[in-house]
């Protein structure tokens, strides 16, 4: 829908012309993330650390968990690009096979997480009463606590591995989803496109998905793309202590963890997976940041 722009001609009358753009349309919000360079930047960070994950079993030039303690601590080389850890493996391979459990984990995290607190901020908003007095009780006691803790405990309970730590995290974000969801919903449902819908005969399952749910997927589209920052730094922190893959699979957090013990004598052990931990992290944020913007009309006139 365009935007009508009001406009008085050399006689004096008034005649509308529609701006050049269409505020909110797809090409609009695009063609302000290709203006926005950090944005970029953070799209070109993700992409080729995401298209080095995925294309690892072409790009990595050794087995990673292939043992060879004559080789230990060996520094850069032709055969060894980064160099190899206190067993002799490979550290490029290790950083390649451990980006595909990280991001993936975080990923399904990120997009579970968005689904659990959207569904529930939009049905206790829509239906309010004594359904959205209960969750929203729910919500605040969740978000009473630091999520990173909150985690740790969950973890802690289910035992270490990847998956349980996929729930500890799920279980703990989703409750701010739920809120902003919420108070989105109440925000809409009173305009009367909703009414009118409504009058219309429209079902409920109708309002939420093909009316409420298309004006206020922006904020959660960018929420989402910023927590996945925020599932990275978890699940390596937690897998740093040990709560997250078992031994001798490849992880950041992990490969965090075992460089610890070797500081002094090869720094690099830490340097690589924390560097790629923060390159990922960077680039999620400044993509977040663009996508608010982009989506955001008034940002995007000034």
């Amino acid at each position: 829908m365009t935007i009508p722009q009001m406009r008085t001609d050399p006689a004096g009358a008034a005649s509308a012309e529609p701006l050049p753009t269409l505020v909110g349309s797809g090409w609009a919000v695009g063609r302000a993330m290709v203006r926005d360079r950090t944005a970029v930047l953070g799209l070109v960070l993700i992409v080729s650390l995401v298209g080095a994950a995925a294309l690892a079993g072409v790009l990595a030039p050794h087995d990673p968990d292939a043992v060879d303690v004559a080789r230990k601590f060996a520094p850069p080389s032709a055969t060894y690009p980064l160099g190899t850890d206190n067993l002799g493996r490979d550290l490029l391979s290790r950083l390649l096979f451990g980006a595909r459990l990280l991001i993936g984990t975080a990923v399904a995290a990120g997009l579970s997480t968005a689904l659990i607190g959207l569904v529930v901020g939009m049905v206790t908003a829509f239906y309010g009463g004594l359904l959205d007095t209960v969750l929203s009780r729910v919500v605040d006691i969740v978000l009473a606590f630091p999520l990173f803790l909150l985690a740790l405990a969950i973890t802690g309970v289910l035992g270490p591995g990847l998956g349980n730590l996929m729930v500890a995290v799920v279980a703990v974000a989703w409750a701010s989803y739920a809120r902003v969801v919420r108070s989105a919903v109440l925000a809409e449902r009173e305009k009367p496109y909703v009414e009118a819908a409504r009058a219309a005969g429209a079902s409920d399952l109708g309002l939420l998905t093909r009316h409420l749910l298309p004006n206020i997927v922006a904020p959660i589209v960018v929420l989402t793309t910023l927590d996945i920052g925020v599932m990275l730094l978890a699940i390596s922190g937690l897998s740093f202590l040990g709560l997250g893959v078992e031994p001798p699979a490849a992880e950041w957090g992990a490969m965090l963890s075992e460089g610890r013990n070797y500081l002094d004598r090869a720094p690099y052990l830490m340097l690589y997976p924390g560097l790629a931990i923060f390159l990922l992290v960077l680039g999620f944020n400044l993509l977040g940041d663009g996508l608010r913007d982009a989506l955001d009309p008034r940002a995007r006139r000034r």
